[in-house]
């Protein structure tokens, strides 16, 4: 039955985030009372989302580095000051705005890439390696890279968001590989398949608590918040373009295209929402929650223009790290 509902879930994913955020701001006042919780149910999706990486894969991954060290400089340098550029020129002092744009495109790639990567054929192990080391640079390059871009605007508090980021993601990840890497497989595969439906559900838990402390921010859809969307839209367009193109300059196959592509092109939003609604104003919070109205549905489209115009259906999956 859990595996019946986890595909069901999957299917649904491109809507999941969507209604979410329409649940949170319909009943924010409910639901607002749960924003405690959130940390935990992130904790829970991040040990469930590593329950697939052990150390072996890890290690294996940083003996082949290039495509991992081009997707982080993807990742967290080229797109967040892209994202600081753009903000600041459209949003001209309104530094809100412009930290909650870049804090959209400094978070870690999303988890849910694997899923995309394994439809379109692209290289898995390179894709978790990717989400397994990003996850765990987290905590140390989202503070740090907030601090930089935008510590002078808005005072940040680093070691505190260090310090909830570790609890929140790297703990729960190391848990994780522990298990892969000691349990039995059968044992692995079993839990991983028993709580992927759960960690589905916590997407939209997560999504929609997040959205009812923003709810505000939300229900007066005025310019300035259609012109956020416009503008996170078309970053994350260029994140992956970005992606794609830097596969294609280091000459790497078709499988590690696919996933460059999609690792570049889509974030964790809702560890983003987490971070932003934990640890910043409630405005910061606007553009990463605005992220998520469309992140499935982009993702989809990606995968249908790479399969009309870039991959060759002949070329199969290379699952081995570059």
């Amino acid at each position: 039955m859990l595996e019946t509902i986890n595909i069901y879930l999957q299917k649904f994913m491109p809507f999941i985030t969507p209604i979410s955020v329409v649940v949170g701001v319909v009943f924010d006042e409910w639901l607002s009372l749960f924003v405690f919780l959130v940390p935990w149910i992130f904790a829970f999706m991040t040990f469930s989302g590593s329950l697939g990486s052990n150390f072996s894969d890890l290690k294996n991954v940083l003996r082949h580095p290039l495509s991992l060290i081009a997707c982080l400089i993807v990742l967290h340098l080229i797109m967040p000051l892209i994202a600081l550029g753009v903000g600041t020129l459209v949003f001209p002092g309104d530094t809100l705005t412009t930290m909650g744009l870049i804090l959209s495109f400094v978070i870690p790639t999303g988890i849910t890439s694997l899923i995309w990567v394994s439809i379109y054929k692209g290289n898995v192990v390179l894709t978790l390696s990717i989400i397994l080391v990003d996850t765990l640079l987290a905590p140390f390059i989202i503070p740090l890279m907030m601090q930089w871009l935008a510590g002078s605007a808005v005072e940040i508090e680093g070691r505190e968001m260090m310090t909830g980021l570790l609890w929140m993601i790297v703990v729960p990840s190391l848990i994780g590989m522990l298990v892969n890497q000691f349990a039995n497989k059968g044992v692995t595969r079993s839990f991983e398949s028993t709580l992927a439906p759960f960690t589905k559900i916590g997407i939209g838990a997560v999504v929609a608590i997040n959205s009812s402390a923003v709810a505000p921010y939300l229900k007066d859809i005025d310019r300035k918040l259609l012109l956020i969307a416009l503008i996170v839209f078309m970053l994350a367009i260029c994140a992956y373009t970005i992606g794609y193109v830097s596969g294609k300059l280091m000459k790497t196959d078709q499988s590690t295209v696919i996933s460059l592509t999609f690792n570049s092109g889509m974030r964790n939003i809702s560890g983003g929402a987490v971070i932003a609604i934990t640890f910043f104003p409630p405005a910061v919070a606007v553009p990463v929650i605005v992220g998520m109205l469309f992140q499935q549905v982009l993702a989809a489209c990606t995968g249908n223009i790479l399969g009309k115009f870039s991959l060759d259906p002949r070329k199969e999956e290379v699952n081995v790290p570059s």
